[in-house]
């Protein structure tokens, strides 16, 4: 899956289970709210809009788009 197309899915209501460096993080929403929690700890970064989410989240100091094509779905 390409970066714009999990976009769309986040937008139209999926949500999605990844791995970066062997750690889980799963990306979520609730009401009106989109998530990014690291699942060892539970750390979660939270937004307002799903395009506030891909444009803004990092994991270790990075974007995600920036590190897309490392991660494992």
């Amino acid at each position: 899956m390409d970066f714009e197309e999990i976009k769309e899915r986040v937008k139209m209501g999926e949500e999605f289970q990844f791995y970066y460096k062997e750690e889980s993080y799963w990306i979520s929403h609730s009401k009106n709210k989109y998530h990014l929690t690291r699942v060892r700890d539970s750390y979660t970064q939270t937004f307002n809009t799903c395009i506030e989410l891909f444009e803004n989240v990092t994991i270790d100091s990075k974007h995600l788009k920036d590190i897309w094509n490392e991660l494992e779905f």
